[in-house]
């Protein structure tokens, strides 16, 4: 892997980990349109590092609150502060975290074909669409209960099919159920940090008792690429989540999977 192939793998990553447009099915589309060998185990480790920093350190008093209350509500067996949240998010990863145990092969050697890519952009786009436009979205985070931590999970692990996306298939989810843009977006990406410590565990459990050789050069330069693009990609989405809505990223996975239908079907 050369050094522009590690920079724009990283900076693709670190752009549409956080958007509603599937960062897997871009990972697997680009290097088939340009002919690219494959980035490697060790390399997706690298770049999920990196977005796992960018979302960790931008909802660093978050984390710290939801991780410090969830401890001392077990302690203390009652909810605390926002011990409930810490609650959900536990219960949120479980459904993803089950299914990539038990469909790992089939979603690593089946479910890379270029027409479920094409399927999922389009369907889970639509539906995005949709849940952006019902009323009554107004439910704000302190109204989360376990139902919603069940069933954003349950979609969460939809979004283990390529071009699903985990971000854009959670906030559907989380709008359906009437939340808010803000509460969809900000569930969504704390939900995030679990699923993505849980993959990249498993990437480093592969590549450490493997015998991958790991290009350092490229594991760095997608590392800190997506690092920066990731926590930059967050900041503006939430900044602009209420002037555009959603529908932004509708158009663009419409206008994707017209894309893959022309050039790679």
């Amino acid at each position: 892997m050369d050094f522009l192939q590690a920079l724009f793998l990283g900076l693709l990553q670190g752009l549409t980990e956080f958007l509603p447009i599937s960062s897997s099915a871009h990972l697997i589309l680009v290097p088939a349109f340009f002919d690219w060998v494959d980035q490697g185990v060790a390399f997706d480790l690298a770049v999920h590092m990196g977005t796992l920093l960018a979302v960790v350190l931008y909802f660093r008093n978050d984390v710290f609150s939801i991780a410090r209350d969830g401890l001392i509500s077990i302690g203390q067996r009652r909810v605390i502060g926002q011990g409930a949240l810490a609650l959900y998010l536990v219960i949120g990863t479980i459904p993803a975290g089950l299914a990539g145990l038990a469909l790992l092969d089939l979603i690593d050697n089946e479910l890379r074909a270029v027409e479920i890519i094409f399927a999922t952009t389009l369907i889970f786009g639509l539906l995005l669409g949709i849940a952006d436009w019902m009323p009554k979205r107004q439910r704000t985070m302190d109204t989360l209960n376990w139902k919603d931590a069940v069933l954003v999970g349950v979609a969460q692990a939809l979004a283990l099919v390529p071009g699903t996306s985990r971000s854009g298939v959670t906030i559907t989810a989380g709008l359906f159920l009437g939340m808010s843009r803000e509460t969809a977006s900000r569930f969504s990406f704390l939900l995030a940090i679990p699923i993505i410590v849980l993959a990249s565990a498993v990437k480093l459990l592969e590549v450490a008792t493997s015998e991958i050789s790991v290009d350092w050069s490229a594991f760095l330069v997608g590392g800190v690429t997506s690092f920066l693009i990731a926590i930059t990609a967050i900041h503006f989405f939430l900044k602009w989540l209420n002037k555009v809505g959603m529908w932004p990223y509708v158009i663009y996975r419409i206008v994707l999977a017209g894309a893959i239908y022309a050039l790679l079907m």
